[in-house]
């Protein structure tokens, strides 16, 4: 079994970088030493968010076409300092160990369009902060609880307008029971008791003491052989193995696998991000763009419990918790399986100081089934292929949840992307059955006296699409009955509707599995074979979007999740759904402002952003961790090639169980007169 490792930000110190390469060790660690000297840094000043400053597409496409210069290497560097709050957004040429960069800007944010992401140190202070707080203690101890053994767990604080937050870095906090170390502490949560804290005064700005509630004695601790129960020692070993290797190739970051070419790359707030993906034609060596950009921007679970201490509870975990920072490292045998090839990934501590999360991305191939078939009955042709796809992933834990990201790419030019959710419920203590026998309306009993809120996980994905260039238009396309009449005499007919999408303003979509609804991303200056547009149809996976009143905090907060699609022309600045600073952020940033001045999107330089995400009523059976629940979109080629082009796969060898080419062709058979003779005994 080979497993090969590649840094994402090591670097050929002889090669300057591509404009869109991740950043490296050895670049982070000029940009801290550039910032740290800048006469307004002190020794409270913290980086709450070092990235890439990605230059305009059409610069790195004109370089990469001999037709302009090699971009500037840029880098976007976000300051707090802890001990005043002042905040800064920066941008810093990064140089060269020969040229050193410099600051090229500076933004001093007064906190009224939201605030930096929440740092891990500011995390990590809350325990003290609230233990040093006598009205939280007294809380404590009225439940028979004691700063000692409870858990306090910091939470983004949402944007609900109280005076003494203006201006302020708020989280809010909620404690949960731990009896002993090794016990779960998401199993006893102390409900109706909250605290909001600001992390620059360390003070308590105020205290939710609303009502006591019995603190749930259910055990949690599923990593407790006694808890899991006898083994399940049925199970035989299931051994994956490609013994010439695997199918792609990797230089630095770039992929060739199939007929595809991408870029896998890793940013601390959206963790992985595929670039310029492509599909080279094998007939003239023609090399298709598809998407530029792929990446998860942002990332919502709102809750849907009104109580006193629970109504706040919608967290963005990229934009205000820079979930690419809490990337797993990957594990063969448990994470992955098969042939693989790691990435590291390099990011930014909170001093400035260059890290490594090893293993951070896993890539390999996975046997899929059955690619296509057919047994004709006519001329005795019998023909299978089997499919495999490409697998680009990683897992983030983000507090109680954790998340994985999956990217896969399939032998017929379909692409996917899955979200993985597992990891353990952030949960409540139910308040048991009403007066007249009903349920608690806003959360499932899932353990005796334990609640889980009911809640929602909405992904945004931003899709930079370039099918076979940059002028790219979206239809919508629906089923539509047609009436019986003349002309449909006999009411078997339906056709399609299709609708394009003209300016960002009405852009805004919702899928309806009822008529089928699927977007259509089209080149209306590039024809195929049969003289239509080429093009990739996003099929969404229907499901509610945000479930929140549309006058609500969060809906305005999130106008991305009220739709599944928007689309919006390109502008580098553009790069979140919700918006630069998400943090307090009180509304109408992201997508709301971006769509404000209703741009055309007729055949311009366009971008997707998709909604898709499950509504979540847990169940008994997700605790005490949850069994993997999934949510994925679907792009597929439809017109973009003249036929199927997965006609050249081969047909599997005769020696071989694997999905790809082998020696003998045993799964094609030409002629036969007992073959076309059976089938067609049959079709009589």
């Amino acid at each position: 079994m080979t497993i090969v490792e590649t840094d994402l930000a090591a670097a050929d110190p002889t090669t300057p970088p591509h404009p869109l390469a991740s950043l490296a060790a050895d670049e982070f660690t000029r940009i801290r030493d550039l910032v740290t000297a800048l006469p307004d840094f002190t020794a409270t000043t913290r980086f709450a968010y070092v990235g890439l400053d990605e230059p305009h597409k059409r610069e790195v496409l004109a370089w990469q076409d001999g037709e302009g210069p090699l971009p500037e290497r840029r880098a976007r560097v976000m300051l707090l300092d802890m001990a005043t709050g002042r905040s800064t957004d920066n941008v810093v040429s990064i140089g060269s160990a020969e040229a050193p960069g410099a600051l090229l800007s500076t933004v001093v944010l007064d906190g009224s369009r939201g605030q930096l992401p929440v740092l891990i140190e500011e995390f990590e202070a809350i325990a003290d902060i609230v233990a040093a707080d006598e009205r939280w203690v007294a809380a404590l101890s009225r439940r028979g609880l004691t700063v000692q053994n409870v858990i306090c767990v910091p939470l983004s604080a949402g944007y609900y307008d109280f005076p003494e937050e203006e201006g302020r870095r708020i989280l809010r906090v909620l404690a949960f029971k731990q009896e002993y170390p090794e016990d779960h502490p998401w199993a006893h949560p102390v409900d109706g008791l909250s605290a909001y804290v600001d992390t620059a005064t360390r003070s308590v700005t105020r205290l939710i003491d609303a009502t006591d509630l019995p603190v749930p004695a259910t055990s949690g601790n599923f990593d407790d052989p006694a808890l899991q129960g006898p083994p399940l020692d049925t199970l035989k070993p299931i051994v994956i193995t490609q013994p010439e290797g695997p199918s792609f190739t990797v230089e630095g970051e770039t992929v060739s696998w199939g007929n595809w070419t991408f870029q896998v790359g890793f940013d601390t707030r959206e963790g992985l991000v595929l670039r310029q993906l492509a599909w080279t034609d094998q007939a003239t060596g023609a090399s298709r763009p598809i998407i530029y950009r792929a990446s998860i921007d942002e990332m919502l679970v709102p809750y849907g419990d009104p109580s006193p201490v629970r109504f706040w509870q919608n967290y963005f975990d990229t934009g205000e918790y820079l979930f690419g920072r809490f990337t797993n490292s990957l594990a063969l045998g448990c994470d992955c399986v098969g042939e693989i090839h790691y990435f590291d990934a390099t990011l930014a501590d909170e001093l400035g100081n260059p890290y490594t999360i090893s293993n951070g991305i896993c890539m390999h191939e996975e046997d899929f089934g059955t690619l296509w078939k057919h047994s004709d009955m006519f001329t005795g042709s019998n023909e299978t292929r089997r499919s495999r796809r490409l697998v680009i992933s990683f897992f983030t834990t983000v507090g109680n949840y954790d998340y994985g990201f999956y990217w896969y790419l399939y032998l017929d030019g379909t692409i996917e992307c899955e979200a993985k959710l597992t990891g353990i419920l952030f949960t409540s203590a139910y308040p048991g059955l009403s007066a007249d026998g009903a349920d608690y309306p806003y959360a499932s009993e899932v353990a005796p006296g334990l609640g889980g809120p009911y809640h929602q996980h909405l992904f945004s994905a931003r899709l930079d699409m370039t099918v076979d260039g940059v002028a790219n238009a979206v239809d919508e396309v629906d089923v539509v009955r047609v009436p019986i009449g003349e002309g449909n005499e006999h009411g078997n007919a339906f056709t399609k509707g299709v609708t394009r999408l003209t300016t960002e303003g009405t852009s805004g979509r919702v899928a309806d599995a009822s008529v089928g609804r699927a977007w259509h991303i089209v080149n209306p200056s590039t024809l195929n074979g049969l003289g239509r547009p080429t093009g990739y149809v996003l099929l969404p996976q229907e499901a509610p979007t945000l479930l929140a009143d549309p006058s609500s905090s969060i809906a305005k907060r999130a106008e991305f999740a009220t739709k599944h699609l928007f689309v919006t022309a390109y502008d580098p600045a553009e790069r979140y759904a919700a918006g630069d600073f998400v943090h307090q952020n009180p509304g109408g940033d992201g997508i709301t402002r971006f769509i404000a001045d209703d741009a055309p999107i007729d055949g311009e330089d366009i971008v997707l952003w998709h909604t898709f995400g499950p509504t979540h009523f847990p169940r008994p059976e997700d605790w005490p961790v949850m069994p993997v629940d999934y949510a994925k979109f679907t792009l597929k080629p439809y017109g973009f090639f003249d036929r199927n082009p997965a006609l050249n796969v081969p047909a599997p060898g005769s020696s071989s169980s694997s999905s790809g080419a082998g020696a003998g062709d045993h799964c094609a058979h030409h002629g036969g007169d007992d073959v076309a003779g059976h089938v067609t005994g049959h079709a009589h």
